[in-house]
C-alpha cells in the first residue's frame, strides 16, 4: 500500500494499545492514533478524521456498541470502516456488532497479521467506493451538461441554421447508436445495458467517435453531432 492511512485504536488495555500500534507502525504505511476509551478517542476525532477505526467492545462507561452508535449518527463518521475487538466469541455479539454497522470482528486473542490484513483489505475497498463515486458524479455531471447543451441548441433552432459536416463521416451502426445515446445524455454504464454490451465496448466506441469527430470530450461531441446532424 502506497499511500499512508492514519488508524484509530481505541483499548482499555495499555498492552493491546502498544503491541497493535507497534506492529501497524512497522512498515511505515500505517499512522496509528491511540485511545484509551470512547470519550478519549470522540476527543481524537474531533482533531482527526480516520480512515479505519480499530475499537474494544468490552470498555468502561461507553462500550463499544455505543461508540460505534455516536460514530454512525455523526455524517463526518458514518463512512468510516470499523473493526470491532473483544474478548466475546459469542455469535450473537458478532451478530450485534454487525447490526450496530461494525465492518469485521476480530475476537481476542488474535493474531496482528489477521489484523493488518483485514485493515488493509478495508482501506482499498473504501479508496475503490470513493474512486467510483468520484468517476459517477463526474459522469453525470457530463451528463448534465449534454442535456443542457441540447436545450439551449434546440431553443436556438429557429436561428440556428445547421450546417453540413465539412468532412465526411462514416460511423458504423453501432457507433451511431453509441452517439445517439451519448447525445441523449446516458453514461457508459446505462449505454452498455441499453445495448446489451460491456462497458468496455461502450468505452472503446465512444473513443471511436473522438477519434471520427476530432474532439475530446462528451460535450464537444454531441455539440459536434447536433451541429452537423449527425444525431437529433
Amino acid at each position: 500500500m502506497s499511500d499512508s492511512a492514519t488508524i484509530l485504536l481505541v483499548d482499555d488495555e495499555p498492552s493491546v494499545r502498544e503491541s497493535v500500534q507497534a506492529y501497524l507502525e512497522y512498515s511505515g504505511d500505517l499512522t496509528v492514533k491511540v485511545a484509551s476509551n470512547a470519550t478519549d478517542a470522540w476527543r481524537i476525532l474531533e482533531k482527526i478524521t480516520p480512515d479505519v477505526i480499530i475499537s474494544d467492545i468490552m470498555m468502561p462507561e461507553v462500550d463499544g456498541y455505543q461508540f460505534l452508535e455516536k460514530l454512525r449518527d455523526d455524517p463526518r463518521f458514518q463512512g468510516i470502516p470499523v473493526i470491532f475487538l473483544t474478548a466475546r466469541g459469542m455469535t450473537s455479539d458478532r451478530i450485534k456488532g454487525y447490526n450496530s454497522g461494525c465492518d469485521a470482528y476480530l475476537p481476542k486473542p488474535f493474531d496482528p497479521e489477521e489484523l493488518e490484513a483485514i485493515v488493509k483489505n478495508l482501506l482499498e475497498r473504501r479508496k475503490t467506493n470513493e474512486k467510483t463515486a468520484t468517476d459517477s458524479a463526474k459522469l453525470e455531471e457530463i451528463a448534465q451538461e449534454i442535456r443542457e447543451l441540447k436545450q439551449q441548441l434546440g431553443q436556438q433552432q429557429n436561428t440556428l441554421t445547421t450546417t453540413p459536416s465539412p468532412i465526411k463521416i462514416d460511423l458504423t451502426p453501432r457507433e451511431q447508436s453509441v452517439l445517439d445515446l451519448v447525445a441523449e445524455g446516458l453514461m457508459n454504464k446505462e449505454i452498455a445495458a441499453r445495448l446489451e454490451t460491456s462497458v468496455r465496448n461502450v468505452e472503446k466506441y465512444v473513443s471511436r467517435l473522438f477519434s471520427k469527430t476530432g474532439t475530446n470530450s462528451r460535450t464537444e461531441l454531441v455539440r459536434f453531432a447536433l451541429k452537423h446532424g449527425l444525431t437529433e
